[in-house]
């Protein structure tokens, strides 16, 4: 017999990290190769974990909700082959969750002296962010092992902090300040909990703020040619091709085709470079009852407005039937969102870490315009950018939105070919 280590998988090209949502064995199971082990949830989309191995689960290393980085432990199989080998000298010899944690946290957390000696990397890094003391802390998870909720509720709940230790004594308003009180129930209110997903974008979103400047600007386009077109289309085209020709695709080709004059809009900063991505893909909005989801559509520019709108469709039919794929979230370069969809004239989108910008297609709305010295009434649409500073200035995303402005007047039913 002999015990193998199965670990945090990279879902994705920018995924670090994964969160156990839900165990789908446990110890004593028996699996085969490439049986599900684990739901695990990403920024991206939620995935199950295949067992890399024949064999029985001997131990569940990662509790359920908790976050670890790609390549960290999550659990041990005992498989048929070589000489068996001693469960707790294996444990041992094998890293742990929290042999990826950060080597020299901003911030070290005073001498732990918790009963269970193992902590994930999220434990540690939560620990070394407030200066916990982990022996102060009860554990809630296996054998006693302390959980990301274990340490939050810990910090929520105003519990003092270690002091960490100093050569010399820090001004007073440098001394760790007790965490703000979280807000608790009133008679008559309703608490709805945070699900996985619903967790999962709000650290993305908190990352986008957090390590992105953003800058925005809106302009406004002249679709009354689009909207003429594309009602004169629409219900051919639903007869023969069996979806709808939306006004958003339309509005992708649009922009895919402006990427291709800016490639700097279509980026990602990489520290100590910016990245040009080589290929333009697309990705959107597509919101359920619950949840955002953002797919791709992989070389928008190379596609036809009829295959645009055809993926629109289908990527949208697999979110609202929870069936999207780790590739049809993988990716996306620049994202265009249909916020007119709900009525929205105005609005500023957070960018899509990590990428260089965010276009908000606001509602087509008829308005009274000044054409020639004369009024006239016309389908209006806003566009609001969204822009990564550090990549982009006013000058160059200006004169992307003039393009992208400029290609949605233009639209008309002789020069703009839906096949």
């Amino acid at each position: 017999m002999a015990l193998e280590k199965i670990t945090m998988p990279q879902l994705g090209e920018s995924v670090t990290e994964g969160t156990i949502s839900q165990w789908l064995v446990a110890p004593g199971d028996h699996v085969n190769k490439y049986d599900a082990l684990a739901e695990v949830l990403t920024d991206k989309v939620t995935a199950e974990i295949p067992s890399s191995f024949t064999g029985t689960v001997k131990e569940l290393i990662a509790e359920e909700d908790e976050t670890l980085e790609v390549g960290a432990v999550i659990c041990i199989l005992e498989t048929e082959g070589a000489d068996e080998q001693p469960a707790e000298s294996a444990k041992e010899e094998a890293p742990t969750p929290e042999a990826t944690a950060p080597e020299t946290p901003k911030k070290a957390p005073a001498k732990q002296s918790a009963p269970a000696g193992r902590f994930s990397p999220a434990v540690l890094t939560l620990a070394a962010e407030h200066n916990i003391d982990l022996g102060q802390v009860t554990g809630s998870g296996r054998d006693g092992r302390i959980t990301r909720k274990d340490v939050l509720a810990y910090v929520e709940n105003g519990a003092p902090v270690a002091a960490a230790p100093t050569k010399t004594a820090e001004p007073a308003s440098s001394a760790p300040q007790k965490a703000a009180p979280m807000p608790t129930s009133q008679v008559g209110d309703r608490e709805t909990p945070i699900d996985g997903i619903r967790k999962a974008i709000a650290k993305h979103m908190v990352t986008s703020k957090h390590e992105i400047p953003h800058a925005w600007m809106m302009v406004e386009a002249d679709a009354t040619g689009l909207v003429r077109y594309r009602d004169g289309l629409k219900n051919k085209f639903k007869a023969e091709e069996g979806y709808a020709l939306t006004y958003f695709a339309f509005f992708v080709k649009a922009v895919a085709q402006a990427l291709k004059e800016f490639p700097i809009l279509n980026s990602t900063w990489a520290g100590d470079k910016i990245i040009e991505r080589a290929d333009i893909n697309i990705s959107i909005a597509v919101a359920t009852d619950d949840h955002l989801f953002v797919p791709v559509i992989k070389h928008a520019d190379e596609k036809s407005i009829k295959g645009i709108a055809r993926e629109i469709n289908e990527l949208a039919a697999k979110a609202r039937a929870g069936k999207l794929t780790q590739d049809d979230m993988s990716g996306g370069t620049f994202t265009v969102n249909s916020t007119g969809s709900f009525g929205s004239v105005q609005s500023m989108g957070i960018i899509n870490h990590p990428q260089a910008a965010i276009l908000q297609v606001e509602s087509i709305v008829k308005r009274p315009v000044v054409i020639d010295d004369m009024i006239a009434i016309r389908n209006m649409v806003n566009l609001c950018l969204s822009i990564d500073h550090r990549i982009l200035d006013g000058l160059v995303a200006g004169r992307f939105l003039q393009k992208v402005k400029e290609n949605v007047e233009t639209i008309t039913k002789e020069n703009t070919p839906i096949y």
